[in-house]
């Protein structure tokens, strides 16, 4: 996304939102905030879009890659067409929070609530990290009202809890608040010790991608115990979103009637790689693997390559190693060439082609490949991410250590080895849940 400092909401809404290839989306509605227990800024979810049809629907912040006075331009990558529904920890930037009533802080002066700014954050977030407030009350000798309008960080002004801006009870919602600070393995720890109501309470007010996180971070019955509470239909939405490989080893726990009617309501394009890993064993390479590493044809430049493993939404082992065959490059793909390793893109120009980088002497390992192969195939070439490649030389998936390290330890890690990470605060919140 290029260098913004600030936008601030009211700018934002009714600006055009246009597609990678200029095609026309719609229209910016209001801007998603989910608020934290803290005083630190909310984190910008994501944007309220209306369709040309009018239906409005929920864009990820991480989709956006432009803002600019004229329009909002998204990435590559579906969007999911579905109504914008409200989850209880989110909030409105227009709808709700703009004319609220405040404090400021430091002097309990009331205001009220005029714009809100939004700005990128070091890891490419966006928080809500300044608000402009209008103070209210007091009048000058003719009669005309006071009008100070003053833009203050979001930590300085008051009042705007969960509660205040919805007038709802805090119970999910604010344990959604507070797994909004927290990475999904934490979250996952934290959801185990609730009672079985509130965690359904819980697995209902987050939204599919967050949900998709934390399911894939708990232990097999907990997966399969969840999964069974979801509607099918929502089920079938957060498999989606989940990494295939790990939606993967959750269907082959499952019934085949049941696996076999999810991957049916599944999108076809989402459920085509999860079917190819279910047809190798749970412990080998082809199991362990996920089908979408990086992959780009040897004409690509190394800044096309860095630009692909800088995406935030890519797990850091995939980030490691860029992989280059030859067109399609959608596994399973074309002849595969070799790989190129992420410090070696760093050294050279950008405008090199990473055929000129590529790395045509690590090993490849067979789909078939069992687990002590593949561990010892990680110990003795130090890497985070291993390329899986068929006797027809094609690169299937690719395999990454932290998948290895998952299948090596024993069965009930999950259960007791993140018992302690989450913190008092979230005990404290339990309780009061």
């Amino acid at each position: 996304m290029p260098a913004v400092n600030r936008v601030f909401a009211a700018q934002l809404a009714g600006l055009p939102v246009f597609g990678p290839d200029g095609e026309s989306i719609g229209k910016a509605r209001d801007v998603v905030v989910g608020l934290r227990l803290d005083q630190q800024p909310p984190r910008v979810l994501g944007l309220v879009v209306e369709l040309g049809t009018r239906r409005r629907v929920f864009v990820p912040m991480l989709r956006v890659t432009a803002i600019d006075a004229s329009a909002v331009t998204l990435a590559t990558g579906s969007v999911n067409m579905r109504h914008f529904h409200q989850r209880p920890h989110e909030v409105l930037v227009l709808g709700q929070l703009v004319d609220a009533p405040a404090r400021i802080a430091a002097t309990d002066a009331r205001v009220a609530v005029v714009d809100a700014a939004m700005e990128p954050t070091r890891t490419r977030d966006w928080v809500l990290a300044r608000l402009a407030v209008r103070e209210r009350g007091g009048r000058l000798a003719l009669g005309r009202r006071r009008s100070t309008l003053r833009v203050l960080p979001w930590s300085e002004v008051a009042g705007l809890g969960l509660a205040d801006l919805t007038g709802q009870p805090q119970g999910a919602g604010r344990l959604l608040m507070l797994f909004d600070t927290m990475r999904a393995v934490d979250v996952a720890a934290t959801l185990r010790d609730l009672p079985v109501k509130r965690r359904h309470e819980v697995a209902d007010a987050m939204d599919d991608e967050r949900l998709a996180d934390v399911l894939e971070e708990l232990p097999e019955e907990d997966q399969k115990e969840l999964l069974a509470y979801l509607p099918e239909e929502r089920a079938a939405r957060v498999l989606e979103v989940m990494s295939p490989d790990d939606a993967a080893d959750l269907l082959g726990e499952l019934a085949p009637a049941d696996k076999n009617r999810l991957l049916d309501l599944m999108e076809p394009a989402e459920s085509a790689p999860v079917k190819r890993l279910l047809t190798y064993s749970a412990h080998t390479a082809g199991g362990l693997m996920t089908p979408e590493p990086v992959v780009l044809p040897p004409d690509a430049t190394v800044a096309e390559a860095l630009a692909h493993i800088r995406n935030p939404e890519l797990p850091s082992p995939l980030a490691s190693m860029v992989f280059v065959c030859r067109p399609p490059t959608e596994t399973p793909t074309g002849r595969y060439v070799g790989c190129v390793h992420f410090q070696r893109l760093l050294r050279d120009p950008p405008a090199e082609l990473v055929a000129s980088a590529v790395d045509t002497d690590l090993p490849t390992l067979a789909p078939a490949a069992p687990l002590a192969e593949v561990t010892r195939y990680f110990a003795a070439y130090n890497l985070a991410c291993g390329p899986v490649v068929d006797a027809d030389d094609h690169l299937v998936g690719a395999v990454t250590v932290d998948d290895v390290l998952d299948h090596l330890l024993p069965e009930d890690w999950r259960e007791t080895g993140l018992r302690d990470r989450t913190g008092g605060d979230t005990e404290e919140v339990i309780d009061r849940a």
